[in-house]
């Protein structure tokens, strides 16, 4: 029963993981043009709720059911709270921003009270100037020039309207100056909250790097155990081939869809790719390449379906050539990753073990656009992006189809 609830936990987790570009792009959504209070507040309401869960999975975490775990089973509850702490990130960074938008709004509207309040105090002091010049003695003599009665009263109006008008002069610069001073505090009040939210920032991202390094050391330090190491290594390797089994066949279906489509006469929406790639991340160092190889543990000759290249923690990883995304989810294997459908040259490209994903699946993408962020989940012991290129579902060396030069480094 209590692995059951631990199970249904890590589910929770992985579905969290897989909406997480959802919300990213939902908060993304916030623009200067459309903020508002109501707004930040819900943000924060949103930011309540993942610290919720959060304390949810560090209760798992705590438990001795969690040690009884396999350690992939491990990693992908604590790549559960990466996610869960990136997506806090980016809520926050969403707050930061809207308070800078309403910043500036406010100080736009501190700088409209003020002119407000400068114009208030100049038709005072011109009242006031003209009252020291006149005297009162003038409303009497406009009152004793009176040639009839009718006239009386008409000149004592025209004296009530000016006496009228001194009095909405001096209200109107005490409404203005008490609107200056409320705009003031306002922007204070905002400034404030936004540094706060800065200082939250700064806690959640030295909280982010204390749980990958966690992350990254739980399968680093089974590198000494060697059954555990095949174990896992063979679990991911049966992984990999169902994932790239299942890409065959969502690939037939989009081919069937875009013939359908066709004989139709009707659009299917396919994007083709040129079939010459940019490479994937912000760096063109190989660390680890294409082919079978001796693995740097087990000292016997294994394959290895892609390429890895260095990549900061963090860092955009971009679509290789233009399609359409296919999968973009969580795998204990591959961690957080992404495959796109280049179109009609059969090519399918494969990015893997990111710290969380911008696109989702039934996306359109154009070459350079940013897929996702580089990370280490998955079965990975350091941050860098795994590569791959298959082409009617057979995998290929992915270094044969970059125009530019790459440097190979071990490590």
């Amino acid at each position: 029963m209590k692995n059951k609830k631990l199970h249904r936990a890590i589910a929770i987790i992985l579905a969290l993981a897989m909406v997480a570009s959802l919300l990213w792009a939902a908060l993304s959504t916030l623009t200067a043009s459309a903020v508002s209070q109501a707004q930040i507040d819900k943000l924060k309401a949103e930011a309540k709720e993942l610290g919720e869960k959060k304390r949810a999975v560090q209760s798992q975490i705590n438990s001795l059911q969690y040690e009884q775990l396999s350690a992939s089973a491990k990693k992908t509850v604590l790549d559960g709270r990466i996610s869960l702490t990136e997506m806090e990130i980016d809520n926050i960074n969403e707050q930061i921003e809207a308070y800078r938008v309403l910043i500036s709004d406010k100080e736009i509207e501190v700088k409209a009270a003020q002119k407000r309040e400068d114009g208030q105090l100049d038709l005072y002091k011109r009242r006031v100037r003209d009252m020291e010049e006149n005297g009162a003695v003038s409303y009497l003599a406009v009152i004793l020039d009176a040639a009839s009665f009718s006239d009386l009263l008409a000149r004592l109006d025209f004296v009530g309207d000016i006496m009228r008008s001194d009095e909405a002069a001096y209200k109107g610069l005490v409404r203005a100056r008490l609107d200056t001073i409320a705009a003031k505090d306002a922007l204070i009040a905002t400034v404030a909250e936004q540094e706060t939210e800065r200082e939250a920032l700064q806690g959640k991202q030295a909280e982010l790097e204390v749980q990958v390094e966690e992350s990254l050391e739980l399968l680093a330090q089974l590198e000494g155990d060697i059954a555990v190491r095949s174990a896992l290594y063979n679990e991911m390797d049966a992984e990999t081939d169902r994932i790239q089994s299942e890409i065959k066949a969502k690939t037939e279906e989009l081919r069937r869809q875009e013939e359908a489509a066709a004989a139709a006469g009707r659009s299917s929406g396919t994007v083709n790719g040129t079939g010459s790639l940019q490479w994937p991340g912000t760096s063109n160092v190989v660390t680890r390449e294409f082919g079978t190889m001796e693995h740097p543990v087990y000292h016997d000759m294994r394959p290895h379906y892609g390429i890895d290249l260095r990549a900061a923690y963090g860092s955009n990883v971009y679509a290789a050539d233009s399609g359409k995304v296919i999968t973009a989810t969580y795998n204990s294997s591959y961690g957080n990753y992404v495959v796109i459908s280049h179109g009609a040259n059969g090519m399918t490209t494969l990015y893997a073990h990111m710290s969380r994903l911008k696109a989702k699946a039934g996306d359109t993408v154009s070459k350079g656009d940013v897929i996702g962020y580089a990370g280490s989940t998955g079965t990975s012991t350091a941050t860098h992006l795994h590569f791959e290129v298959a082409v009617n579902g057979e995998r290929r060396n992915p270094l044969n189809y970059f125009s530019g030069g790459y440097v190979l480094k071990n490590g």
